[in-house]
């Protein structure tokens, strides 16, 4: 029995048939020739997602993702400094004074796992800070993505590596030059290595890297081309003719948003619908798939809790877009969506 058959038959009620109903969708989506934006939050790479999704990436089952900063780095910080992480089995019991010590020996928890300040941060942010230098020199300015990529191109840090490359969803992509969106890069350890190297002076302001409105503008860019077919500025505008279908034109696809977990890597990428169609006034597809995995109460007062259908207000989603919601753990479902989807 594979996992695919094994989901079939034991999931068949309440969240694990939501669960086999998402992933069955994901998969329509994809053999149909869609194409899917996962939006990815909370602390998947501290628990080492990629593991699953750098297969899915390989396999084309992934065309993009929109991600915390936190998940952008801490899958390289896994990658260069794994055998230093400390796992706590018991978390849920720790005094604020053994918590503090913690903090002395350098290892900031993630729920159960500790990442090591020396061996991760500090590894890391010396060579970036080199490229963000050599950038600023050259007279550049690139996303926050882009010097991760280039670190693991170049090799910079293969001699550190502590995981086999192949489980580092980090490095799948950068091989596949997927793009990648990172809104609120700010809020991360490397957004703020950046930041603090500004107020020293190593850097300029607005320095060498582009903000978070210049990844929307990027997004718009790939959306459009992925769903129309068309360049952001030849979509027709919103008063001009029939609305554009999926499929108008010979590159265009369906595409479909895989959500884990809320806040801003989701509120992030579905808000490019309504700014295409409402603020740019040009015509183009709503998703065509939305799935969001959360443990967030339902409710209408919170982002991450609001069910699908008042995405529909939004202008994000259509009254025919496929929706599921699996209130549940990412860590659980998400590999199991994945396992679906790659036929395990």
């Amino acid at each position: 029995m594979t996992l695919g058959d094994f989901i079939d038959r034991h999931y068949r009620h309440f969240n694990a048939a939501a669960l086999r109903e998402a992933a069955g969708g994901y998969r329509d989506l994809i053999d149909g020739g869609g194409r899917m934006l996962l939006a990815m939050a909370g602390a998947m790479s501290t628990a080492e997602l990629g593991l699953s999704l750098a297969g899915m990436i390989r396999a084309g089952r992934v065309h993009a993702i929109c991600t915390t900063g936190a998940n952008l780095e801490e899958d390289l910080f896994n990658l260069v400094a794994h055998e230093h992480y400390r796992r706590i089995p018991d978390w849920r019991a720790l005094t604020a004074e053994q918590e503090k010590a913690l903090e002395r020996r350098g290892l900031n928890r993630v729920t159960d796992t500790c990442i090591p300040e020396a061996e991760a941060v500090r590894a890391v942010e010396a060579p970036l800070r080199e490229l963000w230098r050599a950038a600023e020199a050259a007279g550049e300015r690139r996303l926050p993505h882009e010097y991760l990529y280039q670190l693991i191109r170049d090799r910079t840090l293969a001699h550190s590596y502590q995981i086999d490359p192949a489980d580092s969803w980090l490095v799948a992509a950068a091989a596949a030059d997927l793009p990648l969106f990172v809104p609120g890069w700010e809020d991360s350890t490397l957004g703020n290595v950046f930041a603090a190297e500004q107020v020293r002076g190593g850097l300029s302001r607005p320095g060498p890297v582009h903000g978070g409105t210049e990844y929307m503008v990027e997004l718009a860019e790939w959306y459009a081309l992925a769903s129309t077919g068309r360049a952001l500025a030849d979509l027709p505008e919103i008063d001009a003719g029939p609305d554009v279908a999926p499929g108008a034109d010979p590159d265009a696809r369906p595409v479909g948003l895989f959500q884990i977990g809320g806040g801003i890597a989701g509120d992030f990428p579905i808000c490019v619908v309504p700014m295409i169609r409402q603020d740019l006034r040009r015509r183009c597809p709503y998703w065509a798939y939305f799935c969001q995995i959360s443990d967030s109460t339902t409710s209408y007062g919170s982002y991450s809790g609001a069910v699908p259908n008042e995405k529909i207000t939004w202008g994000k989603l259509d009254v025919d877009t496929p929706k599921f919601v699996i209130e549940s753990d990412a860590t659980i479902v998400a590999p199991l969506v994945f396992g679906y989807v790659l036929g395990w």
